[in-house]
């Protein structure tokens, strides 16, 4: 019987890195001219994986963002994985936006990912959903390479993560 080979395609973010991102955010905050005075904060709830900003106006939030994203690409955070809300008003004359980190591969992009295995027809490779990852797997090597290629050149919504390759 011939060995099948296999790889994972998951998705993620490392949240201490996202920790380290926000801290020199806030500590950049902290030193700017432009946010002296203000109300801008940015929070990180570990827990739901969500980070909150809150500032005084819309060109602040805009500033605010920018610099958090700056950090976040400086840390290696893939900011494809961010589901940016709407910028939404608060209280005390503020506001707020929550963006959701994507730290799993939800059913709809796990369900694009083998669809798009499957429509490439490469010979005998094959994609299961597992729950928040999808298995590719085949008895050659050089066709799950060629799968990895079809997947880096398409736009999922995620940055995907290949691992567990044997």
């Amino acid at each position: 019987m011939a060995q099948t080979s296999s790889f994972d395609v998951t998705t993620g973010v490392d949240l201490q890195e996202v920790d380290n991102a926000v801290n020199q955010a806030q500590k950049e905050i902290g030193q700017r001219y432009d946010f002296k005075g203000s109300k801008s904060t940015i929070e990180f709830q570990r827990a739901e994986s969500t980070l909150v900003l809150v500032a005084d106006d819309d060109f602040k939030m805009r500033a605010l963002f920018d610099v958090l994203q700056t950090k976040l690409i400086k840390r290696g955070v893939p900011v494809k994985n961010l589901d940016i809300g709407e910028t939404k008003p608060a209280g005390g004359d503020t506001v707020r936006k929550e963006i959701k980190l994507k730290t799993a591969l939800d059913s709809d992009t796990a369900k694009k990912v083998a669809a798009a295995i499957k429509d490439a027809k490469l010979k005998k490779v094959q994609a299961a959903i597992q729950g928040e990852q999808v298995r590719v797997s085949s008895p050659s090597k050089d066709d799950l390479q060629e799968a990895m290629q079809l997947l880096r050149g398409k736009d999922f919504g995620v940055e995907l993560k290949f691992g567990n390759y044997r």
